[in-house]
């Protein structure tokens, strides 16, 4: 008995789709041209010159990074298009804190079947997320992979490469007892503990498209995939000008954890968590989870995206320099002298505590 000759297709993976997505997504990659890169697409590498980029004595830096379980969220909210940015965001916020420039970026995008209207929301998304942080999309992999993912499931990962001058390297070995801390405000949740934001939605059945108390117009949905900060284009002057000793990206671990990841020995990071309000989204999951200080200060960034670490004398001219690029700044803290790690406190009410707090952590 003869049996039909099988091909690509049968097994559910159209090269046809995939080519008419790589020609639908050049334009995009070619939006994020900046100079050592003209961004174009369809080589088997991408090429990116360091010395047209103004770079004399330069130090690579990569970084890469996906986007988590908030990925999941947007897939069953039917909303792609911020993800992208997410992604980029996670890399290039990551590079910048080592006083890198993000130079190139290279997205992976991974399904069961390929839907051409998502996968180029999301392409989109992730040129929009390098416009934001100044590098060139140059690159990526498309992957359609039938039986490895559920039907409308789709998985991203990205990958970033910086470049910095030898001399210009932050480090944070400079970081002294004295030194002060600002925060930078988040865009909402970031793209981190969305395994317990999905436990507390599923657990108290709240309905996502559900008006969000505090912002007319805007469903909770909409707040929570908020996208990530891109913190780059405001932080890269004062960073080049050396006018910043450390930065922390507010990742997981939050507040408690990324901040010692930057200081040297002998140096204990003081977060007062009055300097700032809890903005509402917090609380409202905090209050829905029921989840103690200790767990909002190294789960979530609490509406701290980037702590940045000055010289007392220097406060006044890098908040100037944030505020004009457009950042909300806060003086949240101060180096002491003390074994590296980090405490963050506030008084009785403060993020909804019924006592006065303290929670640290010791690198």
């Amino acid at each position: 008995m003869s049996q039909k000759p099988l091909t690509y297709a049968d097994a559910g993976v159209s090269i046809d789709t995939g080519n008419a997505l790589v020609k639908a997504i050049g334009p995009l990659a070619r939006s994020t041209a900046r100079p050592g890169a003209d961004a174009e697409l369809g080589g088997f590498g991408g090429f990116f010159d360091l010395r047209a980029a103004g770079y004399s004595d330069p130090l690579l830096v990569a970084a890469n990074d996906g986007v988590g379980t908030k990925l999941k969220l947007a897939i069953e909210c039917g909303r792609p298009e911020g993800v992208g940015i997410d992604l980029v965001a996670m890399c290039a916020n990551d590079l910048i804190v080592q006083g890198a420039e993000p130079l190139f970026f290279l997205d992976y995008y991974a399904c069961g079947k390929l839907d051409n209207g998502v996968a180029a929301s999301v392409v989109a998304s992730i040129a929009e997320g390098c416009r934001r942080a100044g590098c060139a999309l140059i690159g990526g992999e498309t992957a359609e992979m039938p039986g490895m993912y559920a039907a409308g499931d789709y998985d991203l990962a990205g990958f970033c490469v910086g470049a910095v001058d030898r001399d210009k390297v932050l480090t944070g070995a400079e970081i002294a007892p004295n030194d002060v801390i600002l925060g930078l405000a988040s865009s909402g949740v970031h793209s981190n503990g969305f395994s317990l934001v999905r436990r507390i939605i599923e657990r108290e059945a709240w309905k996502l498209e559900q008006p969000f108390p505090s912002e007319q117009g805007r469903s909770l949905a909409e707040a929570l995939l908020e996208p990530t900060k891109i913190y780059v284009r405001a932080l890269l002057p004062v960073v080049q000008q050396q006018q910043i000793k450390g930065l922390a990206h507010i990742t997981g671990g939050g507040l408690l954890e990324n901040i010692p990841r930057v200081l040297p020995n002998g140096c204990h990071a003081v977060i007062d968590a009055n300097r700032w309000e809890l903005p509402p989204l917090f609380t409202m999951l905090m209050v829905g989870g029921a989840i103690s200080t200790d767990e909002m200060a190294r789960t979530f960034n609490c509406g701290i995206g980037m702590a940045i670490i000055v010289a007392p004398e220097l406060v006044g001219s890098v908040t100037s320099a944030l505020e004009a690029a457009g950042e909300t700044v806060f003086e949240i803290g101060r180096i002491d002298r003390g074994m590296r790690g980090c405490t963050v406190s506030g008084r009785a009410g403060s993020w909804n505590a019924p006592e006065d707090w303290s929670v640290s952590h010791n690198a």
